[in-house]
């Protein structure tokens, strides 16, 4: 292993330059994001933590145990059907579906940015595979390597433009709904 051409990870040099690129764009993306951003990812994950579930199971079972009129001393002041709890409860579920709706908002912003750039990076595969096709055969032809050329080798050296491909995508998936 020669170790120019592996970096102080363990990884190949390009490994290590895409993933300090990679973090260093996750990091911009994150200093970007505005106080109402950071607050409503905040809350959107901190109602899908265990945290929130206990501190709901306390103060629902509490109400309802000091409503009930269970404990001795203590005046309920929501009796059944506990409408004040039903009001509190349709209000907190409003604004909690709200951050969801934001958060889940974020999240598909990423997944398209990071599926455009699994597509470029699809793109440039196969522009780059037709070409090492089309040196492949050259070279094997130049030297006079016997090979079965497959029926769709010339296909397989087209390259293949993307617009025509998304066209028949949605052409296709139009006439399915």
């Amino acid at each position: 292993m020669a170790s120019s051409q592996y970096g102080h990870s363990g990884l190949t040099n390009v490994v290590d330059r895409n993933v300090e690129a990679l973090v260093k764009m996750r990091r911009e993306r994150e200093s970007r994001r505005g106080i109402q951003q950071r607050a409503a990812d905040w809350i959107g994950d901190f109602a899908g933590s265990l945290p929130f579930v206990y501190i709901h199971f306390f103060f629902f079972g509490g109400w309802l145990l000091v409503n009930s009129g269970v404990i001795p001393g203590v005046k309920p002041f929501d009796p059944f059907p506990f409408v004040m709890l039903a009001m509190w409860a349709s209000v907190e579920a409003i604004f909690l579906s709200t951050f969801v709706l934001i958060n889940q908002n974020r999240q598909n912003a990423v997944a398209e940015m990071r599926a455009d750039l699994d597509l470029q990076v699809s793109l440039l595969t196969e522009h780059e595979l037709t070409r090492l096709v089309h040196m492949v055969d050259a070279i094997s032809d130049r030297l006079g390597v016997p090979h079965n050329k497959p029926d769709d080798l010339e296909e397989i050296k087209q390259d293949v433009p993307p617009e025509i491909v998304l066209e028949r995508l949605e052409k296709e998936g139009s006439s399915e709904v």
